[in-house]
C-alpha cells in the first residue's frame, strides 16, 4: 500500500545590498492533512557564516545537512566546493540517491540550490527558492526587489507570506536568518 506523500514548505533566499536573508515557513503536510505549523527548516552552519534551508523529507534533509557540513569543513568554508562534493556523492551513492530533499545554501557571497540529481545551481539574480511554494515566493521576491527599497529580510518575509497565501503546502509561520557582509 503506498504511503501518503509528505509535502512541505517553502524556502527562500534573497540578496540585497550587503545582506542575504534565508527564510522558510513552518508547515509540514502529510497527504491532505497539515500536521505541524511551526517547523523550523533553516539552520546556521560553520559558526553562523552559512545559512541552509531544506525542503522535502526532514530525515533526509538532516542526513544531507550533516554531510554538507562535513564537506564545508573539508573545503575551508567554500560553499561552492562543498556543494559540488555533496552533489557528486548524492548522485553516485546508492543509498543517498533515494533521499528526497532539496537544499538551499547561502553565505555572504554565494547562494546555491543543491539537488539529488547532481545539480548545483547559482541563480543569476541571487534569489533561491525551493519547495512547494518556491515559484510563488520567487515571483513575489522578484517583484519586491524590482519595485521597492525593502531590505533582504523584509523581502523574504513578504514573499513567503504571499506564497503562504497561495500554496496549500506553505503557511505564514515564517522564520528568517540574515547574514550581513
Amino acid at each position: 500500500m503506498p504511503q501518503p506523500r509528505i509535502r512541505s514548505t517553502t524556502i527562500l533566499s534573497v540578496r540585497r545590498g550587503r545582506s542575504v536573508a534565508l527564510g522558510g515557513d513552518g508547515q509540514v503536510t502529510l497527504g491532505d492533512t497539515s500536521l505541524k505549523h511551526d517547523a523550523v527548516k533553516i539552520r546556521r552552519l560553520a559558526e553562523g557564516r552559512v545559512l541552509l534551508g531544506f525542503a522535502g523529507s526532514a530525515g533526509d534533509a538532516f542526513a544531507l545537512m550533516e554531510r554538507f557540513e562535513a564537506r564545508l569543513k573539508n573545503s575551508s568554508g567554500s560553499i561552492k566546493r562543498a556543494a559540488i562534493e555533496l552533489a557528486k556523492e548524492w548522485r553516485t551513492d546508492r543509498a543517498l540517491r533515494r533521499l528526497e530533499s532539496l537544499l538551499a545554501v547561502a553565505d555572504r557571497d554565494t547562494s546555491l540550490i543543491i539537488s539529488g540529481s547532481g545539480d548545483v545551481i547559482e541563480p543569476t539574480d541571487g534569489i533561491v527558492a525551493i519547495g512547494s511554494g518556491g515559484a510563488y515566493a520567487t515571483a513575489a521576491a522578484r517583484a519586491l526587489l524590482n519595485h521597492t527599497q525593502l531590505g533582504a529580510e523584509q523581502i523574504v518575509r513578504e514573499a513567503l507570506a504571499i506564497a503562504g497565501e497561495l500554496c496549500i503546502y506553505t503557511n505564514t509561520h515564517i522564520t528568517v536568518e540574515v547574514l550581513e557582509a
